[in-house]
């Protein structure tokens, strides 16, 4: 992808993530209302400080008494104003991210993301559009609140005092710029790289807990843990980088502070004798900068965040781009039509395929004609091309030739993946019950019928020996055998009644004795319903579940 491509991306990214003006402008009013009311609080402060060290009567301290307390109670309650508007904008806002990445992130899987780690997907999918909030609540909004804030303090100031004005707008410049510098010489680094390396230890912690039983087993557990520490260990260092740089940026503001209430003492103290101005005018100048350097802290930390918000955004443009790799199919037309269900014929011709980002075609020339009702073998060894061709076949990769169901050509049928069903090497079970396992593939199910096709897929004596359709089946089926694992997957496409069905490697993670038996149930029970199935296997087939053989080699089907 081209960088004029990327940064089109990240800008769509950054745009979406952003709350309409509208949206936004509620908690901008009550983020500068939040600001102002600091500053008109200290002044105040100082003011009646100063000017009751006077001793006038008391009268005239009235106003200024219930000064400070109409500033205190309006800057907690517009400050909990701007925390409401502001996030309620912001959560709306990344609820539409969300859904506009997995939009466009669903043609693509499972194909278009077969070269990612799990722990990056998830790392993507959570902390980084978590990431995209900081856009508006800690880049936009704390920069226009401090800009906002500090213009109208700044005149307010030179009303009272040029001088101290000036000095206020030269410290405050002085502010932003030394904060920025240290902020990007010191952490910025240290920001680019703490997704990235979030990323890396949440891979390692997936791999650790999903795959523990088998480290343990081989005697690598202990180094698997190392590597979590190694990665933990990283991240840790990053993120006190990272500290250092804010905690520079947070004592270069205090300083800032310091300066420009001294420089205002030093510049403003000739008002109080020659201009007659008074004790509590003068305080009112020299403890302003204190309120409005309070404000300004926030820059720096927000040209911080808009480092990661980028860094995150980029992130999210590279998983999943405006355009589609020319292997993953596209989406269909509207006027596409479905084919029809019953009797449908699968035909391919001159079919070829890669995975997306491979150099050459892992399917080439493939030709096969499956009637309704047929049961097909195609063996063939490991990388010969059979996982590829069945990911064709529901149309999870885009193919080159022609390939038609039913008569109609694939890519102009709308619903693809109702007409053929894939049972795939390694199905996935949720962590549920058996029940939720198979109601997903057609929630109108009694439980009649579920066990029915428990039955037809030899489970039922199962089922009934765990207790029912309740018994759960562990995280990603930990629970059953491989062997029970690819029957409920079977369950599951025999209840979402595809007329074409496609098992790949059914029999991969099971005994040998138990593969020819499970195998038989399988097809048996597929062309009991009338359904056509393309078994994919690196193994043996008895001839009597066979009407066609075909051997894949080095993409081919001979």
């Amino acid at each position: 992808m081209s960088t004029s491509t990327e940064g089109r991306d990240r800008t769509r990214i950054l745009r979406t993530a952003l709350p309409s003006f509208r949206q936004a402008l509620p908690g901008m009013l009550s983020g500068i209302a939040t600001g102002l009311g600091a500053v008109a609080l200290l002044a105040t402060s100082a003011w009646l400080i100063a000017r009751a060290a006077e001793q006038p009567p008391v009268l005239f301290l009235t106003i200024a008494t219930v000064g400070v307390r109409a500033f205190a109670l309006a800057r907690a309650v517009f400050r909990y104003l701007e925390r409401l508007y502001s996030h309620d904008a912001v959560f709306r806002q990344l609820a539409t991210l969300r859904t506009d990445l997995l939009t466009r992130l669903i043609p693509r899987a499972p194909a278009g993301l077969a070269h990612r780690s799990r722990g990056s997907l998830l790392n993507a999918i959570v902390s980084d559009i978590d990431e995209m909030q900081n856009l508006s609540l800690r880049v936009v909004q704390p920069i226009v609140v401090a800009m906002t804030v500090c213009v109208i303090t700044i005149a307010g100031t030179a009303l009272l005092s040029p001088a101290a004005a000036v000095v206020l707008t030269c410290l405050l410049v002085l502010c932003c710029a030394g904060g920025a510098w240290t902020t990007t010489s010191l952490a910025g680094a240290a920001e680019l790289a703490l997704a990235p390396k979030r990323a890396a230890l949440t891979a390692s912690l997936i791999d650790y807990v999903q795959g523990f039983a088998v480290l343990s087993h081989f005697g690598a557990e202990p180094a698997a843990r190392e590597r979590i520490a190694v990665a933990d260990a990283d991240l840790t260092r990053t993120a006190l980088r990272r500290s250092r740089g804010f905690g520079l940026s947070a004592a270069l503001v205090a300083l800032c502070a310091g300066l420009a209430v001294a420089g205002a003492i030093v510049v403003s103290a000739p008002i109080v004798s020659s201009e007659g101005a008074g004790g509590p005018t003068f305080a009112v100048v020299a403890l302003v900068p204190l309120a409005i350097f309070e404000v300004v802290g926030t820059v720096p930390v927000a040209l911080s965040h808009w480092r990661a918000v980028r860094s995150s955004a980029d992130r999210l443009a590279s998983l999943v781009p405006d355009h589609l790799p020319s292997e993953i199919p596209a989406e269909n037309p509207a006027e596409t039509r479905s084919a029809p269900r019953d009797g449908t014929r699968l035909t391919l011709q001159n079919v070829a395929a890669a995975w997306p980002g491979a150099a050459a075609a892992t399917v080439k020339n493939v030709n096969l004609d499956v009637r309704p009702g047929e049961a097909v073998i195609i063996a063939g060894g490991s990388g010969a091309g059979k996982t590829t061709l069945a990911n064709v076949l529901v149309r999870f990769l885009e193919y080159q030739g022609s390939y038609r169901i039913g008569g109609t050509e694939a890519r102009d049928i709308a619903d693809v993946h109702s007409l053929v069903g894939l049972c795939e090497q390694h199905p996935y079970l949720f962590d549920e019950s058996i029940r939720q396992n198979l109601l997903f593939a057609d929630d109108t199910a009694t439980d009649e019928r579920l066990l029915a096709v428990l039955d037809q897929v030899g489970l039922g004596s199962w089922v009934a020996s765990r207790g029912g359709l309740d018994a759960r089946v562990g995280e990603r089926g930990t629970l059953v055998s491989g062997g029970q694992a690819q029957r409920l997957s079977l369950a599951r496409a025999l209840l979402r009644d595809f007329p074409i069905l496609v098992l790949d490697e059914p029999t991969a993670n099971v005994d040998p004795q138990r593969a020819e038996p499970l195998l038989r149930d399988m097809v048996e029970a597929s062309r009991a319903s009338g359904r056509s199935i393309i078994v994919i296997t690196h193994g043996d087939v008895p001839d009597d579940l066979v009407d066609q053989r075909f051997s894949m080699r080095e993409g081919r089907l001979v």
